[in-house]
C-alpha cells in the first residue's frame, strides 16, 4: 500500500476561456490552458466541445502522451493515477477530470479526446492544459539578524494566494505577499503555507537548528503491500548534506547501520526524495518481519542528526467465522480482522468460494449471514479494497439441515419375475447425512426393515405393492414417494402344455409315415405274406396304430 502526503482538497474552478478551433463544426473548449496548484492537493481540468449534427459521442477521455499513429491511452489505464480520478459531466457537451493526491509527476499537459459513431468521427483538443505541480519552500536573505523569507514556488499560483506564516509552528502572519521580514533568532523556525491549504505546510528552516518532521508517526500496511515511510527535514542554513539514509536499529556508542546494507533488505527497499529537505523510504512486498520503527538519519557537512522513530505495523488479513456450524435459519458473523487499524479507513469486499459477493462493500469490518440456507454453505474470505490481492485465508460455514428429495430406486429395474430377487435403495440430501432408514410397505403399519437398502430375495406375489423409505438425521426426517414393485408369476401348467404339444406332433408324424407305407405297398394280401417273410421293425408299431383305428364289423 503506497502512502502518500494526504493533502487537502484544492479544486481550481477556472472561468477565462482557451479555444481549440476546429472545423466543421468541431472544437474543444478548456476553461484555461495553465494551471499551477500545490503538491498534495486536487485540481479540476474541464472543457466543453462541439461537434456536427448527427454524430452522437460514444467515448470520451482525458490523455497526456500521444504515441506516432497510436491511440492515445486514457488516463484511466496508468496505474499510476489508481484510485486518484474523477469524472463529472456527460457526453454530450461537458466533461471535467478531477485529479486528487496530486504529486510533482503529475505535472505534464492533459488533453481531451472524444469519439462519435460515425466513420472518422473523433477529435482532439490540441494544445491542452499545461499542470504544473508545485511544493512550498522557504528561501532566506538578508543579513545575519534582519532577513526576508520568501514563500517559493516553482510555479505561480493560480488564483492570487493568500500565504500564511509560522513560527515555530505558531500562526504569525496572513498577506498575499509571499514575503516576511522580521529580526530572526538562530533557534527559530520558520514554514509557511496557502491559505485554505494549511496542511500543506513548506519544511521548516531555521538559522541553526535541526528537524526531521514524519508525514505519519505510526503505519499500518498489508503484508504483501508496498507502504512510502516520508518526511521532511531541516539543518543549519550554513550546512550542505552529505549523505542521508534510514535505519532500524541503533546500538550505543556505534552508529547506526544503513538499512540498505542490511542483509535481507536488498532488492526490498528503495530510498526516493530530492536529498535537500525530503526523503522517503519505500518497502515493497512487506512481510510481517518488517514491522519496526525507522528512523531517518542526515549527515551534513558539519554534524549529524536522526529524527525519532516511525511505527510502522505489518499485519496481515485474518477471516473470523462465529459459528462456523448453524442449522438453518441461525446467523453467522464475519469479522475481517487486522492487527491495526488502516489509514486512511479501507472498505472491506467479502468473497464466497472465491467470487466476490454481490454489493457487499462494507466500511464495517464486520458481515452478518441472517436466517441462512443450505444455499450459503461454502468458503468464504475477505480482503481490503485496493488490495484485492491479498485476501485472507478462507473458512468454511456448514449449514445442517434434516433430509430432503427423499427417494427410492429399484434394482434391477423392468420387470421382476418371482423367485427373483430385487433391491431397493433410498438416497436422500441431509446434513449431516441421514444416519437412519426404514422402510415400510403401504398400508403395513409395522417397518419391513431398517437400512440404507432394502432387499428382497426369492420374490414372490405376496411382496406385490408399494414400498416407501423414511431418512432422518439429528434435523428431522422426510418420506419418500412410494415406488411400485410389480411380481410376474410363472404358472404350474406352461410344462404341462409343452410335453403334451411334443407327443401330439409324435403321434401325428407315425400316423403319417403309416399311411404312407400301405400306400406304398398296395395294402394286399401279398403285402402282408412279404411281411411275414421280411418282418419290418415299425410294421408292428403300424400294426398296432391300425389295429386302433379299425372299426369291426356288424
Amino acid at each position: 500500500m503506497a502512502l502518500r502526503t494526504a493533502g487537502s482538497v484544492l479544486v481550481v474552478f477556472l472561468w477565462s476561456v482557451a479555444v481549440v478551433l476546429g472545423q466543421d463544426g468541431w472544437n474543444v473548449t478548456y476553461t484555461k490552458n495553465r494551471i499551477c496548484v500545490l503538491k498534495g492537493s486536487s485540481v479540476e481540468l474541464s472543457c466543453s466541445y462541439t461537434y456536427p449534427s448527427g454524430h452522437t459521442v460514444t467515448t470520451a477521455f482525458w490523455f497526456t502522451e500521444l504515441g506516432t499513429g497510436v491511440e492515445p491511452d486514457s488516463l484511466g489505464q496508468d496505474p499510476e493515477y489508481s484510485g486518484r480520478l474523477e469524472y463529472h459531466g456527460d457526453k454530450k457537451n461537458g466533461q471535467s477530470l478531477k485529479i486528487t493526491d496530486l504529486g510533482e509527476s503529475d505535472s505534464a499537459e492533459y488533453k481531451f479526446r472524444f469519439m462519435t459513431n460515425q466513420e472518422g468521427g473523433k477529435y482532439m483538443g490540441s494544445p491542452g492544459v499545461t499542470l504544473s505541480v508545485t511544493g512550498l519552500q522557504v528561501k532566506v536573505t538578508g543579513g545575519h539578524q534582519d532577513k526576508t523569507l520568501t514563500c517559493s514556488t516553482t510555479c505561480t499560483l493560480t488564483d492570487n494566494p493568500t500565504y500564511i506564516w509560522y513560527k515555530n509552528g505558531h500562526k504569525v502572519k496572513e498577506d498575499t505577499s509571499s514575503l516576511y521580514s522580521d529580526s530572526f533568532s538562530d533557534a527559530d523556525r520558520y514554514s509557511c503555507a496557502i491559505k485554505g491549504h494549511e496542511d500543506l505546510h513548506s519544511p521548516a528552516v531555521c538559522q541553526n537548528c535541526w528537524i526531521v518532521t514524519y508525514t505519519h508517526q505510526s503505519i499500518c500496511a498489508l503484508k504483501g503491500s508496498t507502504v512510502d515511510i516520508s518526511c521532511s527535514y531541516t539543518y543549519p542554513i550554513d550546512h550542505e548534506i552529505k549523505t542521508t539514509f534510514w535505519f532500524t536499529k541503533w546500538e550505543s556508542d556505534m552508529d547506526p547501520e544503513d538499512l540498505s546494507s542490511v542483509p535481507g533488505y536488498e532488492g526490498h527497499i528503495e530510498y526516493l526524495g530530492d536529498k535537500k529537505s525530503e526523503g522517503t523510504l519505500r518497502i515493497t512486498d512487506l512481510r510481517l518481519s518488517d514491522s519496526a520503527g525507522y528512523r531517518f538519519r542526515l549527515i551534513t557537512s558539519g554534524d549529524k542528526f536522526a529524527g525519532s522513530p516511525v511505527s510502522l505495523t505489518v499485519t496481515d488479513v485474518v477471516l473470523e467465522m462465529v459459528p462456523t456450524s448453524v442449522s438453518e435459519s441461525e446467523s453467522v458473523t464475519l469479522t475481517c480482522r487486522t492487527k491495526c487499524t488502516m489509514d486512511p479507513i479501507a472498505a472491506f469486499i467479502w468473497y464466497k468460494n472465491g467470487q466476490p459477493i454481490p454489493n457487499s462493500n462494507t466500511y464495517s469490518l464486520v458481515y452478518s449471514l441472517f436466517s441462512v440456507s443450505s444455499e450459503d454453505t461454502g468458503r468464504y474470505s475477505c480482503a481490503v479494497e485496493g488490495h484485492e490481492d491479498l485476501p485472507s485465508g478462507e473458512e468454511t460455514l456448514t449449514v445442517r439441515y434434516g433430509p430432503r428429495n427423499t427417494s427410492v430406486s429399484v434394482s434391477p429395474s423392468g420387470e421382476i419375475v418371482e423367485g427373483s430377487s430385487v433391491t431397493l435403495t433410498c438416497s436422500s440430501d441431509a446434513n449431516p447425512p441421514a444416519d437412519k432408514y426404514t422402510w415400510y410397505k403401504k398400508n403395513i403399519a409395522s417397518p419391513k426393515a431398517s437400512g440404507h437398502s432394502y432387499s428382497i430375495t426369492n420374490i414372490s406375489s405376496e411382496d406385490r405393492g408399494e414400498y416407501y423409505c423414511e431418512a432422518r438425521n439429528i434435523k428431522g426426517t422426510e418420506t419418500s414417494i412410494p415406488v411400485h414393485i410389480n411380481v410376474m408369476s410363472v404358472f404350474p401348467w406352461v410344462p404341462v402344455v409343452g410335453v403334451g404339444a411334443v407327443l401330439t406332433a409324435g403321434a401325428l408324424l407315425l400316423t403319417i409315415y403309416c399311411t404312407l407305407k400301405r400306400r406304398s405297398t398296395g395294402g394286399n394280401d401279398a403285402t402282408t405274406d412279404t411281411q411275414s417273410v421280411h418282418p419290418d421293425p415299425n410294421s408292428d408299431m403300424c400294426t398296432s396304430l391300425n389295429v386302433k383305428n379299425t372299426r369291426s364289423p356288424e
